[in-house]
């Protein structure tokens, strides 16, 4: 799914909506989410998951056309974690008032 995609779906669901006011909707979502995880903060969306930052240490890699030792920088890295009742829902088992579907 795209962002235009998001921004259709919220349309369709509230046709109250301009197009443009739904699109800050979605830009704002994104642009707060990314924000919190750059400042290395925890986003937590009840039912749906978790996305978070993981530090990387350094590391020795090597370069795989020469076989040189190459030095690897440490690196944050964007993670996401879904939570159960999504991972039910992919699966095609939604969990309701704690009885599985």
């Amino acid at each position: 799914m795209t962002k235009s995609a998001l921004v259709d779906e919220l349309l369709a669901r509230r046709a109250q909506l301009s197009r443009r006011q739904a699109e800050l909707v979605v830009d704002t979502i994104f642009e707060t989410l990314s924000k919190a995880l750059a400042a290395g903060r925890r986003v937590e969306i009840r039912g749906f998951g978790v996305f978070g930052v993981k530090e990387r240490g350094p590391r020795q890699g090597r370069n795989p056309k020469t076989g040189e030792l190459v030095h690897i920088a440490a690196r944050r890295v964007p993670f996401f974690r879904a939570g159960e009742e999504l991972r039910m829902e992919v699966n095609g088992r939604l969990k309701r008032g704690g009885v599985e579907t």
